[in-house]
């Protein structure tokens, strides 16, 4: 098996940067929308385990450079199971069909059941993980308990995430129920992806950066580290134990790198607003970093998505000593991207971060003396 990003993930040596990216299957690959249309609708597409792993396996065979996949499915899965009614509106995106604003609708949440309300997302893993064959390691993912209640309470997405705020300042306690509630459906969600598979987890907490100091803190970051304290860290195939290594990604999180690499994760996504170098230094060996090209950057020329792939693996230096990068995107890729950047940006990350380690690892013999 490829399992260069599982011991990137680990902070192991390497003999490249893996590289993977944030929603790369979707709308940018004229396969994903084939296959979309012919699902019928997303839901239908996200609730059908053959056609999920169908989509999951499109970048990879496009893309042989790609170093995972990551399961196709949706972070908004887990409060649909919890009774709200997803669905999604032309235009308006996600929606729910009921919402989270008093003490009633916290009261009747539940934990999901992972075998009958989430069955069909443990099907696509175990599935795409059988259709894998070890070609490269698989990645199941949740929301955030902080993002997924603002999804729950808004009732969709929002510009200004007034509802959702305004729970959280007039009702502090009953926002720390909500999200208890969903901190216990993450980890359950989380740990069942893991048994039926997935080889990596990820937490998105897409909308912690727009907590203030000190709330973030309280409100986003303590439920993470408590979907930490009861992941599984670990699991059993073919009466082998492998570690299941965890990754969390806040976007507009560049203020909490140091606390955010405390929550017990192995790795730690960052956006295009975080320096590499600096986080690398301020974070030590404790977590690998994840990421951070800006997604736009994808819009250019070929020859200048090289240039701008050469500037991350650059920022962060060179790997060694317990300091990793896995390579990604500051956030998920555009639909809008033209297939053949993808390809040259796979093609530099691969090309010069071997060269890196190929030129320092000659250096290392020079100043050894070896012959």
């Amino acid at each position: 098996m490829n399992d260069v990003l599982i011991r990137a993930l680990l902070r192991l040596p390497t003999p490249y940067t893996p590289v993977w990216l944030m929603r790369q299957a979707g709308r940018y690959l004229p396969e994903y929308r084939a296959t979309r249309a012919r699902a019928g609708s997303f839901l239908a597409l996200a609730k059908t385990p053959e056609l999920a792993c169908e989509v999951t396996l499109q970048p990879l065979d496009r893309y042989p450079l790609l170093d995972a996949a990551i399961l196709f499915s949706d972070i908004l899965t887990v409060p649909d199971a919890m009774g709200l009614g997803l669905y999604f509106a032309d235009g308006e995106g996600p929606r729910f069909a009921r919402t989270v604003l008093s003490e009633a609708d916290v009261a009747a949440l539940a934990v999901p059941d992972m075998a009958s309300d989430l069955g069909y997302v443990m099907e696509a893993v175990s599935l795409i993980r059988t259709t894998l064959k070890g070609r490269v390691p698989l990645i199941g993912f949740s929301g955030s308990p902080w993002t997924l209640a603002c999804y729950m309470v808004e009732g969709g997405g929002s510009e200004d995430f007034r509802k959702v705020k305004t729970l959280l300042y007039k009702r502090p306690d009953l926002m720390l129920r909500l999200l208890q509630r969903n901190a216990e459906a993450v980890a359950a969600y989380l740990n069942a992806q893991i048994e039926a598979g997935a080889q990596a987890v990820m937490i998105f907490d897409t909308w912690g950066g727009v907590l203030p100091d000190g709330l973030f803190q309280q409100f986003s970051l303590a439920p993470m580290r408590w979907v930490h304290d009861h992941l599984l860290r670990e699991r059993t195939e073919q009466g082998q134990r492998s570690p299941v290594p965890s990754i969390v990604f806040t976007k507009g999180g560049g203020l909490w790198l140091e606390e955010l690499a405390s929550t017990g994760c192995d790795a730690l996504g960052v956006d295009w607003t975080v320096n590499l170098g600096a986080a690398r230094a301020r974070v030590g060996s404790r977590v690998a970093l994840q990421g951070n090209l800006d997604p736009m950057a994808l819009m250019a020329d070929p020859g200048q998505v090289q240039g701008q792939a050469l500037r991350v693996l650059e920022s962060f230096g060179l790997p060694q000593d317990g300091f990793a990068h896995v390579f990604n995107l500051g956030h998920g890729i555009s639909q809008h991207t033209p297939p053949e950047s993808v390809e040259a940006l796979l093609e530099t990350v691969r090309t010069y971060s071997t060269r890196q380690r190929e030129q320092a690892q000659l250096a290392v013999m020079h100043n050894s003396g070896a012959p």
